[in-house]
This record gives C-alpha cells, sequence and structure tokens, in this order.
C-alpha cells in the first residue's frame, strides 16, 4: 500500500491527492499544512467579494473528506516543523506544493517608506491569515496607489474602493471591516509600466471595477492611444482584445461625479516613493513608450501622482523548500514532470506540484493538470516506491515527535466558531484573525 505525503492544502495539493486516489485505488494521502485551515489560496487570497471563486472550497473539501485523504494541518514542514528527511522516512513519496511564498521589490529608493506595502501584506490582513501582523493601511490615506496591473492589482483596487455595505455580508475578519468603513480614500491609481494590450488582468476582474457603486473609473485616451495594439486589436489574443475593448468604452465615457475614483494609467514606470512628513506622500514615475521589441524604454518625463499608501502588486517568487534544490533564478525546484532533480540526477520519490514546480503562473484550474503531470510521474514510481518498509501509521510517529496535527474535526470546529463569531456581530461566517482563536477554536477552549 503506497503512502503519499502531500505538502500543502490548497488547489495544487488538494488536486494532487484527488489525482493519487483517482488513480490508484489503494494508495493512502496525508495532506500537511503549516496552518491548521485548508484551501491555501482560495481561502487566504481569494478577495473575500469573490464568492463564487471561494465557493471552489466546496470542491476541494470533497477531496479533504475523502476516505482515503487526511487533511493534518498546524504541521510545517522545514527547519521549524517536521525535517524533510524524517518525512521522507515516513512516507513512500512526498509532494511539494507550497506555493510562491514572497512578493517581488520594485527594487527603488523609498519602498520601505511607512505606507508602503506589499500587495501580499494588504491581501494577508483583508484575508485573515494568521501571520499578517501589519495593519493600519488606509489610517491617514486619501490617494492610494498600486503598482501592478494583474488581476491581484485590481482586487486591492477594488477592495479599496468597495463601500462598507458590499462588504459587510463577506467572510472579511471585523477589524479589517471596522478599517475600511472609516477610511477616507478617495482616489485609487492602478498604473502598469506597459501598455493596455499588455497588462495581466482577466476581463472579468476588469469589468468589476466599472460595476461598484458609488464609483467612476478613468482612464486616459491620450495614453491607451500609444499602444500600437489598442489602435489595432485585431491581431491580438481573445483575451487581451476583450480588455482592450473594456478599457476603449471607458475611455469614451462621459465624467461621472462619483464619491471614488478608480483611474487606470498605463505607460508609467515607479522611479522613486517621494518622501513626505516621514512617510510616503507621492510616486514618482518617468514616462514609457513601447521599444518596438514588447518591452518599454524610459523617455526621461516624469509625473507625480500622491498617494499616502502605495500597494505593490508586480509578482511572485518561490522560496527554497528545506531540503530540496532550488534555482534562484526562476524560484523553482529544478523538476521533470514533477520529479525532483538533484545534482542533475532525478530523486525518486520526492516530488513538486504547483507554483513551485512551475513559477507564479496560471489560475487556479491551471493547477489540476500540473497536479495531474506529477502524480503521474509518481505512479510510475511507485513499483520501486512500495519496496522502502515504513513502521506503522506516520500520524503515529508524528505524535510521538512531539507533532500535534489538527485534523478534519478540529478544522470543522473552527468553522462553528467562524459561524459563531458572525451570528454574535450580526453578519455571516467571520473569519478568525490570528493564530490563537484558531487553534483554541480548534482545541475547543474558549476564545
Amino acid at each position: 500500500m503506497l503512502r503519499v505525503a502531500v505538502v500543502g492544502s490548497g488547489p495544487s495539493g488538494c488536486y494532487t491527492a484527488q489525482s493519487l486516489v483517482q488513480q490508484d485505488p489503494d494508495v493512502l494521502v496525508d495532506v500537511l499544512d503549516r496552518l491548521p485551515c485548508p484551501y491555501g489560496l482560495v481561502r487566504y487570497g481569494v478577495a473575500p467579494d469573490h464568492e463564487k471563486i471561494k465557493s471552489l472550497q466546496n470542491n476541494l473539501r470533497a477531496v479533504l473528506e475523502h476516505e482515503r485523504v487526511r487533511f493534518l494541518g498546524g504541521v510545517g514542514v522545514g527547519p521549524d516543523g517536521v525535517p524533510a528527511a524524517r518525512l521522507r522516512e515516513l512516507y513512500h513519496a512526498v509532494v511539494h506544493c507550497v506555493g510562491a511564498a514572497t512578493d517581488r521589490r520594485l527594487g527603488i529608493p523609498g519602498e520601505d517608506l511607512p505606507g508602503s506595502w506589499s500587495a501580499t501584506e494588504f491581501v494577508s490582513w483583508y484575508s485573515a491569515h494568521p501571520d499578517a501582523t501589519a495593519d493600519g493601511f488606509v489610517v491617514g490615506a486619501r490617494s492610494a496607489v498600486v503598482i501592478g496591473v494583474g488581476n491581484v492589482a485590481v482586487d486591492v483596487t477594488r477592495m479599496l474602493a468597495r463601500g462598507v455595505t458590499e462588504l459587510s455580508p463577506t467572510d472579511i475578519p471585523q477589524p479589517a471591516l471596522t478599517a475600511l468603513a472609516a477610511s477616507r480614500v478617495t482616489d485609487v491609481h492602478m498604473v502598469g509600466r506597459r501598455g493596455p494590450s499588455q497588462a495581466r488582468f482577466t476581463t472579468k476582474e476588469l469589468r468589476e471595477l466599472g460595476s461598484l457603486p458609488d464609483v467612476e473609473v478613468a482612464v486616459r485616451a491620450e495614453e491607451l492611444a500609444r499602444d500600437p495594439a489598442y489602435l489595432d486589436p485585431a491581431a491580438l489574443p481573445a483575451p487581451q482584445r476583450r480588455n482592450v475593448e473594456v478599457l476603449r468604452g471607458w475611455a469614451g465615457a462621459a465624467p461621472q461625479q462619483a464619491p471614488r475614483t478608480i483611474s487606470l494609467r498605463f505607460f508609467l514606470r515607479p522611479v522613486e516613493l517621494v518622501a513626505e512628513g516621514g512617510r510616503v506622500g507621492a510616486v514618482r514615475f518617468e514616462r514609457t513608450v513601447p521599444d518596438g521589441r514588447g518591452g518599454v524604454r524610459g523617455t526621461g518625463e516624469f509625473e507625480e501622482i500622491e498617494a499616502q499608501l502605495v500597494l505593490r502588486s508586480v509578482g511572485y517568487r518561490g522560496l527554497p523548500v528545506a531540503g530540496l534544490p532550488f534555482d534562484a533564478e526562476s524560484g523553482t525546484v529544478p523538476n521533470i514532470d514533477g520529479r525532483v532533480v538533484h545534482g542533475g540526477f532525478v530523486v525518486r520519490g520526492e516530488y513538486v506540484a504547483g507554483w513551485i514546480k512551475r513559477g507564479p503562473s496560471g489560475v487556479i484550474g491551471t493547477n489540476r493538470p500540473d497536479a495531474k503531470e506529477t502524480v503521474t510521474s509518481l505512479l510510475e514510481d511507485a513499483p520501486v516506491l512500495v519496496r522502502k518498509e515504513l513502521h506503522g501509521d506516520p500520524l503515529d510517529a508524528l505524535r510521538a515527535d512531539g507533532v500535534e496535527p489538527v485534523e478534519w474535526t478540529g478544522w470543522c470546529a473552527i468553522e462553528r466558531a467562524e459561524a459563531e463569531l458572525g451570528a454574535s456581530l450580526g453578519r455571516g461566517v467571520v473569519k478568525l484573525p490570528d493564530w490563537q482563536s484558531l487553534l483554541n477554536a480548534a482545541h475547543g477552549t474558549a476564545l
């Protein structure tokens, strides 16, 4: 009987577990997660007002409730948890599905000024990630600049512009809801260094900005026109062409007098965050133009946009996984079809799936075929892997090592506690925002 540990319970990890039990009628899978809660970025990365996407948790739940799958939360792997070598002793195979854990930096002066944050920190705060320590994002801010034009940039832009009426029915934690309800941010600028045809957001996300109550979306026709593909979008792939059509409609719309404005800006490259009163007060941009090779070049013309809050959203990057090789340039673990490659040799028994395998690309659904490829490799290796003798249930060994996982019943207790918290606040389910309250709920102790 094949025993497999899957490290990470987000979409990549759950799809890996699902593919394993579908293809092998005898395999037993333990899905380990550092957090006491499953679902990874579906719980802690999808914006609270995207309830349809968050409903994917129901599909992932069905995987984790499978009779041959076991959820073990609160189990870190690495220097501060179970050593990777120990995990390899306890299982025939280990699949690491840990994602890309850090954000890219801008590398410009003033980036570390108070008021300058990564979008990741902002998302963690309004998603109640228990590691989130930052708050006060919107305190004292009138104007915000979001640097980046991908879906995460759209998410944080939308959250800054949303009213409390739309956010209250969601599972946003109460401290974040209270802070956003008191926000005085009236202007949000989402800025990209390239043109509209090269923006990374999806059309569905983009259109949402135009449907926000009491919000005007503003674009500058002269900026859009600098993009040759905007002027003649016929050759663009369908997703980019649809984006251009949406932006073209906004450029031709009559101005509104809404209490909040979202400005979409293009061909501006950040060069400095300008201080004012000891914190960020503006972002200085250099105007760019297409260089004819798919990139941009600077023009030597500069513009400053007022901002007391700056959120950078310029991509994610994987971090080294303890005990595994790491390609620092790509931020991934070297692999062939999911098999880890160490020193030029394939290591059977160690596998990767998701962003740590391929880099931070694709949407949630991209993880399904990616996981299937890795599982195919693993099951091809299974006849060799099962020759290793295991001594009993890995969970017993983990407990003997002093590890006390949060099992599925503990997660269900957290869900009940979040429903009770929401009811006490006159809301629906409300997330518990910190480690202590999550663990108290999981173990049935008082909040």
